[in-house]
C-alpha cells in the first residue's frame, strides 16, 4: 500500500527517473547514498522512483525499533534492523560501520541507503560511515540524488570504493557537483567542503 501511494505522489508531482547505464544487478548489492538530504519528501520520492525500477531501498535502524506494532508501518518502507551485540560472550559492542556490513552478508540483495550528510539539517563536512561500510561490504556506492527543479529522482554512478578515502572523497564530491542536483531547501544542503577544489 505504502509503494503505491509513493508511486501516486510521484506520478502525480509529474516526477522522472533517471539512470544511465548502471546495472540493475549492480543496484541490488550496494550502498545508496541520498543526497541532498534536506526534508522527510526525500524518503518518499527516492524509494518511488528505485522501486520502479526494481530497487527495494533499505534504511538501517536499531533492531528493537522493527518490533511490533511499530514494524507494521516501517518494514514496508525499507526498515531493516541492525544488531550490534557481540557474537560471543565477552567480546566488544560491533561498531556501526560493522553492523551495516554485516547486514550484506546475511542479506543476498541488499541497497542500502545512508544519507551523507547524516541530518536534514546544514552539514559542511559529510559523514565517513557510508564508505567504509561499501568498503568492508565489497559493494559499490551508488551516486543517487534527488532534484526538485527539473523533478528527476536518478543515480549519477556507481562507484567502487579503492580504500584511498581522500581520493575517492574528492572523486564523489565532484560527481556531485558536476550533476548539481537541487535540493528542496537549497539552505541545508552544502557538499563535503573539504573536498571542493
Amino acid at each position: 500500500m505504502i509503494r503505491l501511494i509513493f508511486r501516486f505522489l510521484f506520478w502525480f508531482n509529474g516526477w522522472k527517473i533517471k539512470v544511465d547505464h548502471i546495472p540493475l544487478e549492480t543496484m541490488k548489492r550496494s550502498v545508496f547514498l541520498a543526497a541532498p538530504h534536506t526534508s522527510n519528501w526525500d524518503a518518499v520520492y527516492m524509494v518511488s522512483a528505485m522501486r520502479q525500477i526494481g530497487i527495494k531501498l533499505r534504511f538501517a535502524i536499531k533492531r528493537e525499533w522493527i518490533r511490533f506494532p511499530l514494524s507494521i508501518a516501517i518494514k514496508p518502507m525499507g526498515a531493516i534492523g541492525i544488531d550490534r551485540r557481540p557474537k560471543t560472550k565477552g567480546a566488544e559492542r560491533l561498531s556501526m560501520v560493522d553492523a551495516m556490513a554485516n547486514l550484506f552478508d546475511e542479506n543476498e540483495e541488499l541497497a542500502l541507503v545512508i544519507p551523507p550528510e547524516g541530518s536534514r539539517s546544514l552539514r559542511t563536512e559529510w559523514k565517513s560511515g557510508f564508505y567504509y561500510v561499501a568498503l568492508k561490504a565489497k559493494v559499490p556506492i551508488l551516486l543517487a540524488y534527488l532534484d526538485f527543479d527539473k523533478k528527476i529522482g536518478g543515480v549519477i554512478e556507481a562507484f567502487m570504493p579503492t580504500g584511498d578515502f581522500e581520493a575517492d572523497m574528492k572523486h564523489i564530491t565532484e560527481a556531485y557537483k558536476k550533476a548539481a542536483p537541487a535540493p528542496k531547501f537549497p539552505e541545508l544542503f552544502s557538499l563535503d567542503q573539504r573536498y571542493i577544489d
